[in-house]
């Protein structure tokens, strides 16, 4: 257990409430075609460096407060990722006409997302500030002429200005790689998002730059008719994912890595294409990747148990597996701001919590999170489990910070972790101040406690 200090000084609680919680757990258990890959994977030795930040970044907005505004979007990513497992296993497809009434079969995938990366797109370039998604892999932004697009922080991209803009023809590697595709006018793609936010346009390639870096024949959907309300931050997507159509993949980069600073930091957090920082003195927790063949695309974890202090927690083994069906299994996610543990595992999580716990429940259901506890104003110290994922490698456990939240003004600490049906999910503030690697090669995925803000 570990003990957190209340300070006297009004201002000082509110503040301290609000960054750390006071929470320090102890030890516990010109313009070419696509077939031209093969030259970019030393093409940047040192790697590509892109600065990232949180969507509700520069709003005067508390650390629960923004936890519960990536509730609400995360409810509805949790949607568009079962929506994916069901589509997958039940061969279900979304019909799409493209502009010549042709149909297209439009899978779903994950969209939106937590974290911005901000790169430019054409030549000359244009700043195109975008959602980074690790649960998908398609490259896309909004493109002139716009049949249909939703208001974006940026002037819409207009190809015809750009001097290295290229479509794609219907023979090219990444036009066959489409989930979906049709040719007409080039190779023309529909992208759908679980919740009916879609892209729909023409693949094709352009200059890339991120930083000093310029990456040349980026494969992308130029999008023209784009549904949905969860990108209105954003001026498109960069899918991570582990498919040929993501920017890993087209980079052919052997890994990449990421740190997120705490969710109420005014730093931004950085990602690393290409390489990882070494970080002297962590302990590293490494583990492997596993695949699902039905959803190939998503980074699956070997996770084999949790413990909340002492007590390894009675789970089945089969819980965090992936099904025969493509169901169940635990992702890493960078779009999803807490944890969710399939229901049985999260019900296990809860009883043993509470039970730790030296605080009353707060019954009021006013935070959006399934597990809060009363703070008492004259309470001067609280314990708090220590939290550990058992991983096959290895055993992190997490800084208090990663998992449980307060809010001086409601009175409350409560725990950033919830229930959801099917898959389980590893979500964003429990990887908050943790170096992220995934190893493309090796595949596994490393985790590298270190403060984010100083790399």
């Amino acid at each position: 257990m570990a003990k957190f200090q209340r300070p006297s000084s009004l201002v000082t609680l509110v503040t301290l409430l609000v960054v750390a919680l006071l929470l320090h757990p102890t030890s516990s258990t010109s313009r070419k075609t696509l077939n031209h890959h093969h030259h970019r994977r030393n093409h940047f030795p040192n790697g590509i460096r892109v600065m990232l930040r949180h969507v509700d970044s520069g709003k005067n907005l508390t650390k629960l407060e923004r936890v519960q505004h990536g509730i609400k979007r995360g409810k509805s990513r949790l949607q568009r990722l079962n929506a994916m497992v069901l589509a997958a296993s039940s061969s279900t497809t979304t019909p799409r006409q493209t502009p010549n009434g042709e149909s297209l079969e439009a899978p779903v995938h994950a969209g939106n997302g937590e974290y911005l990366m901000e790169l430019a797109i054409g030549t000359p370039p244009e700043s195109y500030p975008a959602v980074l998604d690790t649960g998908s892999d398609l490259i896309w932004t909004q493109c002139k002429p716009c049949t249909q697009c939703y208001k974006q922080p940026t002037p819409i991209f207009d190809p015809s200005k750009s001097s290295s803009f290229s479509k794609v023809s219907c023979g090219s590697n990444l036009c066959i790689a489409l989930p979906s595709s049709s040719c007409s006018d080039g190779c023309e793609y529909v992208y759908s998002y679980g919740d009916y936010s879609t892209s729909q346009g023409v693949l094709a390639t352009e200059t890339f730059t991120f930083g000093e870096n310029k990456v040349h024949n980026i494969g992308f959907g130029c999008g023209e008719d784009n549904e949905g309300d969860g990108f209105e931050q954003a001026s498109g997507l960069v899918g991570l994912g582990r498919g040929p159509l993501s920017l890993v993949s087209q980079l052919q980069a052997p890994r990449f890595s990421y740190c997120l600073t705490p969710t109420d930091d005014t730093k931004k957090s950085v990602l690393l294409l290409g390489s990882s920082e070494n970080v002297k003195g962590a302990k590293e927790v490494t583990t492997p990747l596993l695949k699902n063949p039905l959803q190939p695309s998503f980074y699956y974890l070997s996770l084999e148990g949790i413990s909340v202090g002492e007590t390894l927690l009675d789970i089945e083994k089969s819980t965090f597996e992936v099904g025969e069906d493509g169901s169940g299994g635990v992702i890493i996610d960078s779009g999803t701001t807490i944890t969710y543990l399939q229901s049985k595992a999260f019900d296990a999580f809860k009883k043993e919590f509470v039970s730790q716990m030296n605080l009353p429940l707060d019954k009021s259901s006013s935070t959006g999170l399934d597990v809060c506890f009363s703070v008492p104003s004259e309470t001067s110290q609280v314990e708090v489990p220590n939290v550990v994922f058992h991983f096959k490698g290895g055993d992190l456990q997490l800084p208090a910070d990663n998992y449980m939240i307060g809010d001086s003004n409601l009175g409350v600490a409560c725990l950033a972790i919830g229930s959801a049906s099917g898959m389980s999910i590893f979500g964003n503030v429990q990887q908050q101040n943790i170096l992220v690697n995934h190893d493309l090669e090796k595949e596994t995925i490393s985790f590298i406690p270190t403060s984010c803000d100083q790399l």
